[in-house]
């Protein structure tokens, strides 16, 4: 890993001092051209990443891959799944999320099918941090899983799968499980895909009990809303201030209660007049509502640098993946302060 400059404001109270950060790609080489939609996860074995891999998105070839962070350098790339259905038909696989259950199985979702208005979930299950994997599932009709973040687990053993779907306009809604993808439950779409489009939510918990998502818009923002009852039901989507050029984005509730999220900060307009998915962006919040610059992950010019994945992991730290021009995936580990 290599120590890399980053940009602060201080009235966040950070100083150069108090985080240490390191990024490196997580492979140099691999089979594929093409990578995109990265996850990870903490298993009592270490850090697990996947993604979507191929020679081009939507391409039949795109297959789920996977990494471990193991004695502090990533595995090779190995290909977990791929849209194989018969002898002469195979789709491409997207999104994979991963999910750890505390004291149990790791979980691999993911979808297959030629196009996000068409695809379907799928679930893959391991017990041993991502060694070996379950043969895998095909979730049961209408269930997609999380569609590009991790789910949250709920106090009541909840996992809320934040979800979307793109073959009636751009609408959110969220699937449930209490017993680890084997049953379900789902919400109606909490938008109608015309005053807002909205997708690929994260969820954040506040003190008060609420729970609010970030989700990637068609509308120039970052777009929100809040639940009062773990999910079952939520306010009407509004914008935030956080700009978004229609790219995903991820977030995550600190130990310490304040919000983390990681975003392009590019207007719709200047992606429009040649921007794009440039500069990535780390900010914090201690409500939610109001953002400040943390750091800027990657900032070169016309390229893209997209679709974050974020945790924090059981020692503290903040780590981040990414899609880098789409030719690797690049990893990044933080120290906060507590």
């Amino acid at each position: 890993m290599r120590l890399l400059p980053f940009t602060l404001l201080c009235c966040i109270g950070l100083t150069a001092q108090s985080i240490n950060f390191t990024s490196e790609f997580i492979y140099e080489q691999a089979p594929f051209p093409s990578c995109h939609a990265s996850t990870l996860a903490e298993t009592p074995q270490g850090l697990i990443a996947a993604w979507f891999g191929g020679t081009h998105e939507r391409h039949k070839d795109v297959g789920i891959w996977s990494s471990r962070l193991v004695n502090g350098k990533w595995t090779s790339p190995v290909e977990l799944a791929n849209g194989v259905q018969n002898a002469s038909l195979r789709h491409p696989c997207w999104n994979p999320v991963l999910f750890q259950m505390p004291g149990a199985e790791l979980l691999l979702f993911y979808k297959v099918g030629p196009s996000p208005a068409d695809w379907w979930g799928m679930l893959m299950r391991s017990t041993d941090g991502g060694l070996s994997w379950s043969t895998p599932e095909k979730l049961p009709e209408g269930i997609l899983g999380p569609i590009k973040n991790k789910p949250v687990l709920l106090k009541d053993g909840t996992l809320l799968c934040p979800s979307s779907s793109e073959h009636d306009g751009w609408r959110v809604h969220f699937e449930s499980t209490k017993d680890a993808g084997r049953t379900w439950q789902k919400t109606a779409a909490i938008n109608d895909g015309k005053e807002f489009s909205a997708i690929q939510p994260s969820v954040l918990f506040h003190a008060d009990g609420r729970l609010q998502i970030l989700c990637r818009s068609k509308n120039g923002f970052v777009l929100e809303a809040f639940s009062k009852d773990n999910g079952q039901t939520w306010s009407p989507l509004k914008k935030t201030s956080i700009p978004n050029p229609n790219s995903g984005t991820d977030a995550v509730t600190l130990r310490d209660g304040r919000q983390l999220l990681v975003y392009n900060h590019v207007t719709k307009r200047s992606r429009q007049w040649g921007g794009d998915r440039s500069p990535l962006n780390v900010s914090l919040s201690t409500d939610g509502k109001h953002w400040k610059s943390m750091t800027v992950l990657e900032q070169e010019p016309k390229q893209e640098f997209s679709y974050p994945a974020v945790i924090q992991t059981q020692d503290g730290r903040v780590h981040i993946t990414y899609t880098w021009k789409r030719q690797r995936i690049k990893y990044v580990s933080m120290g906060l302060p507590e």
